[in-house]
């Protein structure tokens, strides 16, 4: 027979039993795009204004390259998990299923077609 207390069943873990991996993922990602964002921000804006050449020859480069695709992918799956979240707070039923549904498919989008256009300017 297992002694267990309804907290100790219950510690670690929140209503969908995941919100602590949640909540470290959110922070740890927040922490990267915090030093990753910057550094992208002044890439690209020291590309913007240059030639058609010019842009094609910074982000041909593999660390503005590496960067971007970063920022991208991650900043994609940061927003997707804390949109998801801010759904799951405030709305129930089908819409909310259809909210968590739309973000990802757009998140997944965005992600797809900006990874697309760096492959097209890397190569």
């Amino acid at each position: 027979m297992r002694y267990l207390t309804a907290r100790k069943r219950a510690e670690g873990k929140g209503a969908a039993h995941r919100g602590t991996e949640h909540h470290w993922y959110m922070q740890a990602s927040a922490v990267g795009l915090a030093f990753a964002v910057p550094t992208f921000l002044y890439i690209f804006g020291s590309a913007i204004g240059g030639t058609r050449e010019e842009v094609l020859a910074t982000f041909a480069r593999p660390f503005p390259a590496i960067l971007t695709a970063l920022v991208l992918v991650v900043g994609m799956q940061h927003f997707r998990k804390g949109a998801i979240m801010m759904i799951e707070d405030y709305w129930r039923g089908s819409l909310r299923k259809t909210l968590i549904i739309a973000v990802t498919a757009l998140s997944y989008i965005i992600v797809a077609t900006g990874l697309y256009a760096l492959v097209k300017i890397a190569l």
